[in-house]
């Protein structure tokens, strides 16, 4: 693995993780990550519809990945393990997923999974959002597997279709959930005391100008939601958008020029704080994809200006504030061998 060149305020808070992507602070003080874990290599090929190639087939297990608590000191426990993961075809480098993200609800730990379906190789788990229990043991909240098939958007994209769907973020807001799939394009709220799953936005359709595929991955709620797009490949460089959302589904474009966006965040002064997964190396000419250590954060202040606060990141994949004021980034979540090389690290915000 590379060891990239950080800004000064960049350090290491804790390692040892396994693809690393949402966390969330807890009540308890503590920082949860969810991860996606290593992989599997059971096929459900010619059991039931599969991810379109070059990403699929995906291979899964119905074991793999977890959720890791990390206390002040960077110490790593396990909050709860044996949950789905799954890794797309060698072809597209074999990227892995498995719990995409966790969110609190007062005291209650909630996870979205999205390693899982009989199109991910794991049949017998689907993508769902599940409640942690007191004893270690999990409960199913909402089905989001069976939700997509029986309620499809508007304008799927037949050349990047996976019918579990890319769950990527969730939040919680006024004691609800709400998720984001890349690949179906939508925002849904999930509610925890019904498992009700609505949708509130089908962004095939209300993208502006876009039969072009949008792929929103980062989730705020400040006032109104605040949406990250991933966009598509190879990467353009400054394609990227963030969309403002109101909770009726109304639709604007807030900021653009942005690339690979995975995360967005907003300080105690209500400015924005964008991750971004690859920007384009200096000199680079050729088609860029994913390329470790050009990831960085980039504030964007009331007038829309922008500035880099924390660059050299290795493909990081989510973004949050902690109660010290500084920034945690899953680093290291896309891309080597997956276990062990992941990493939180800590951005100090000037």
């Amino acid at each position: 693995m590379p060891q990239c060149p950080t800004s000064a305020n960049v350090s290491v808070f804790a390692t040892g993780l396994n693809n690393p992507r949402g966390l969330k602070f807890g009540p308890d003080g503590n920082l949860y990550v969810a991860e996606g874990g290593t992989g599997g290599l059971n096929s459900t090929a010619g059991t039931c519809e599969q991810v379109v190639p070059p990403v699929g087939p995906v291979t899964g297990s119905p074991t793999g990945s977890r959720i890791s608590r990390i206390d002040a000191n960077g110490v790593r426990t396990t909050v709860i393990d044996d949950l789905p993961s799954s890794q797309v075809s060698p072809a597209n480098g074999s990227l892995i997923s498995g719990v995409a993200d966790v969110a609190f609800i007062g005291d209650t730990l909630y996870a979205l999974i999205a390693g899982a379906g009989c199109s991910h190789g794991v049949p017998s788990i689907p993508n769902e959002v599940i409640r942690l229990n007191d004893d270690g043991s999990w409960t199913q909240i909402a089905d989001l597997s069976a939700y997509q098939k029986a309620n499809p958007v508007k304008n799927p994209d037949p050349d990047d279709f996976d019918p579990d769907g890319t769950w990527y973020s969730m939040i919680a807001v006024r004691g609800d959930l709400y998720a984001v799939n890349p690949n179906h394009q939508e925002i849904v709220r999930i509610s925890p005391t019904t498992g009700e799953v609505r949708r509130i936005v089908d962004i095939s359709v209300t993208y502006p100008g876009a039969t072009n595929w949008a792929g929103p991955t980062a989730i705020a709620f400040h006032g109104n939601f605040y949406v990250g797009t991933l966009e598509g490949f190879p990467i353009v460089e400054g394609s990227s958008k963030i969309l403002k959302i109101t909770p009726s589904g109304n639709l604007k474009v807030v900021a653009g020029g942005l690339t690979t966006v995975v995360g967005v965040a907003f300080d105690e002064r209500a400015r924005m704080y964008v991750l971004e997964n690859t920007t384009n190396p200096p000199g680079n000419t050729a088609p860029l994809f994913p390329t470790p250590c050009t990831g960085q954060v980039v504030r964007i202040d009331h007038s829309g200006k922008k500035t880099v606060i924390a660059s050299g990141l290795f493909l990081p994949t989510a973004m949050t504030f902690g109660p010290d004021g500084a920034l945690y980034v899953s680093n290291v979540g896309f891309g080597p061998p997956p276990v062990g090389l992941g990493q939180v690290v800590r951005i100090t915000v000037p």
